[in-house]
């Protein structure tokens, strides 16, 4: 399966695009792709745009097939957008909510499905919160909550907005590390937007970093995160350093001008 291919794509408002002219060659199959830029830069736009939530023009090719041209329960099915936060007011249990999530795209019968839900919330370290209102979670929980919701689906696309804000230095690794060994064992293609640099270095192995709507670079995450787009895109001093270990690392000197 090939994966993910962006052409000529416009995303936004009708009249002020915030997307403008992006053009991808492919986001890879079986790897995570960090999608990195300043706030309001259109990050969001984009993966609400792919996901069909959002107006947009161009191509976007999952497949060989352009999601723009499927009707919206047939791009649903291969599409799983998280958004940053999710409704508030829904009063399930949490083992209801990710079983709804299952039928919803087409899944097994309820024991069956039961059964998938244990195992994705076992992985995730959340079991124990099975059986609790989705209104009694805290922030964190709940993004674990969505996180088990959108990995039971089984998408070809998984697109992660921000999933990492509301958790800990512990489940932001255990969370990635989970999405990055989900990601190659299905194949899919995963875009996650985060805003910590070092966590594109370490747990990503693309890179797209945009800047007011466009492009600036796409590709592995040391060809990407360099001192010079950093300067241009963030406006910070930064360098980029291999550490002790061997990995490679951000330290930020300041802010350019200050």
């Amino acid at each position: 399966m090939s994966g993910l291919i962006l052409r000529g794509v416009y995303a936004g408002y009708p009249k002020r695009p915030v997307i403008r002219d992006l053009n991808v060659s492919e986001l890879p199959c079986g790897k995570i792709t960090a999608l990195i830029g300043p706030n309001g830069c259109g990050k969001s736009t984009l993966l609400r745009s792919l996901a069909g939530l959002n107006k947009s023009s161009g191509t976007m090719v999952l497949d060989g097939a352009d999601l723009t041209s499927l009707p919206f329960e047939e791009r649903a099915k291969k599409v799983v957008f998280l958004p940053q936060s999710l409704p508030q007011g829904v009063h399930l249990h949490v083992l209801e909510s990710i079983i709804v999530a299952l039928c919803a795209s087409g899944g097994e019968r309820y024991t069956q499905s039961k059964e998938q839900v244990l195992a994705i919330l076992e992985q995730l370290g959340i079991e124990h919160l099975a059986l609790h209102y989705l209104d009694q979670l805290s922030g964190g929980q709940r993004q674990l909550v969505g996180l088990a919701q959108s990995l039971i689906r089984h998408p070809r696309l998984l697109l992660l907005d921000e999933p990492l804000s509301a958790l800990d230095l512990n489940y932001q690794f255990h969370v990635m590390d989970l999405v990055r060994r989900e990601t190659q064992s299905r194949n899919m293609v995963t875009v996650v937007v985060v805003h910590d640099i070092n966590i594109a270095l370490h747990h990503s192995e693309h890179v797209l970093m945009l800047k007011d709507g466009k492009l600036v670079a796409s590709g592995k995450p040391e060809a990407v995160i360099t001192t010079e787009n950093l300067a241009e895109v963030y406006n910070v001093r930064g360098r980029v350093e291999r550490c002790s270990q061997g990995k490679i690392q951000v330290v930020l000197d300041g802010v350019i001008g200050i």
